[in-house]
């Protein structure tokens, strides 16, 4: 009887999150012309591929696409990488504090990001980062390593002792230790890492709209914001089909490294 109920409560709730997505992908189909204020529940027409055109040509969704792949891969990359190098310094190398060392980096995913704006707006404006493609890459980066070193801190701290006790007596130093044990062991931990930060960097809006202007810097979901704001008059559909193709990386992604989600969510556990 729990299990049946339990099942059912999963349906239900899959189901409830399942809602917006369909009304999104039916609502996209509709030609921009036809669409009457309200959304609709079966496709009335069929232009999805003239909407997402007119999105692309209209706001450079493409453009800003590009420019979020690049930002997603260099930046998570980046971030786990430091990330990696911090964690064995906090887990594994006899420095003093570790503690206080692990809060000082972690403490970046509790504050809320929005008390970064002021400062990093008037302190890149002061160097000539601002609405370049460097400048969003390495904000991007520094804003990825908390949350990446906190998944390969959890992954360091399951590696035996005995492991680098052995390697040391093999006389290998630090940095071969890291490379050659701790680095092939954590693999799986660093891709959970980057596919959770590759995710957050290109569904981010905030800095994307705050730090550029450019089209040729803008990811994408700053250029869909400006279907909804500058360019308001091209329609709900067209808005819609570029939101559907601008999600379509990280939904491919989940899909084709799901066990790496699902193993990531048990080392954070």
């Amino acid at each position: 009887m729990g299990r049946t109920v339990k099942n059912i409560v999963i349906v239900v709730t899959a189901l409830v999150w399942l809602v917006p997505s369909y009304l999104l992908v039916v609502n996209s189909f509709t030609a921009a012309g036809d669409y009457t204020g309200t959304p609709s529940w079966w496709p009335t027409s069929w232009a999805f591929l003239d909407n997402v055109g007119e999105a692309f040509a209209t706001a450079n969704v493409g453009s800003g696409m590009v420019n979020s792949l690049i930002y997603a891969v260099l930046g998570a990359l980046l971030a786990v990488v430091v990330a990696a190098l911090a964690s064995f310094a906090v887990v594994v190398m006899p420095i003093k504090r570790p503690a206080v060392w692990f809060w000082a980096i972690y403490v970046g995913t509790i504050l809320p990001l929005q008390m970064f704006l002021a400062p990093l707006f008037s302190g890149y404006a002061a160097t000539s980062l601002y609405d370049t493609q460097y400048g969003m890459l390495l904000i991007y980066a520094a804003l990825a390593v908390p949350f990446a070193f906190f998944v390969m801190r959890n992954y360091m701290t399951t590696v035996p002792r005995e492991m680098r006790e052995a390697a040391a007596l093999d006389g290998a130093g630090w940095l071969r230790m890291f490379v050659s044990v701790h680095l092939p062991l954590a693999s799986s931990a660093m891709v959970a890492a980057f596919l959770f930060q590759f995710t957050w960097i290109w569904n981010d809006m905030l800095f994307g709209i705050t730090l550029g202007t450019s089209p040729n810097v803008r990811p994408a979901m700053a250029a869909l914001a400006d279907l909804t704001s500058n360019y308001s008059n091209v329609g709900p559909p067209v808005v819609l089909a570029g939101a559907l193709v601008a999600s379509l990386p990280t939904i491919l992604l989940f899909f084709v490294f799901q066990r790496f989600f699902t193993r990531s969510l048990k080392l954070t556990s």
